[in-house]
């Protein structure tokens, strides 16, 4: 008999995988697994562009009485696009035919519109803006083949502003 290395339960030695049970192995593969993930998000995170906060504007109307416009950089553009897998494209048949909202396409479009409101900020970050004004959001369905693709494309006007007073 053997130990578990993690949570001390006896096994038979041949039942031992790296000197853990089945179970403290799959934890310990799990963690590792949640570790490069929460990395990879982090390294592909955008960047904070200001502190004060500016960087966070986004605007949907071209101005606004509080915010002093001194430049427009450049129209700012995303793109994502989603596929739609045959599971949500058969929920989502059923709640055409009998009512009700699709929690999961509710989810896809708001993790849709939030990639793209991200890349809108990066991009625009990348010019040196501190806002971004005008923004629109036009959603496209792409289906064919047997498949079904979701399109959204995020613009606005990147705007340098005059400095705080």
């Amino acid at each position: 008999m053997a130990n578990c290395s993690a949570c001390d339960k006896k096994l038979m030695s041949f039942a031992l995988a790296d000197g853990l049970c089945g179970d403290c192995y799959n934890q310990r593969a799990n963690d590792q697994r949640d570790a490069k993930l929460a990395a990879l998000a982090k390294a592909k995170a955008p960047q904070v562009i200001r502190e004060d906060g500016a960087s966070r504007i986004m605007l949907t109307t071209e101005t606004a009485h509080n915010l002093p416009v001194a430049q427009r950089l450049d129209i700012v553009t995303a793109e994502i696009v989603i596929g739609m897998n045959v599971f949500k494209d058969v929920a989502s048949a059923f709640r055409d035919v009998f009512g009700g909202r699709s929690e999961t396409m509710q989810r896809g479009l708001k993790q849709a519109r939030k990639a793209a409101l991200a890349e809108l900020r990066q991009e625009a970050f990348d010019l040196g803006a501190d806002a971004v004004v005008g923004v629109d959001l036009d959603y496209s369905e792409i289906s064919g083949g047997g498949k079904s693709m979701l399109f959204l494309v995020a613009s606005g006007t990147a705007v340098k502003l005059h400095p705080p007073a």
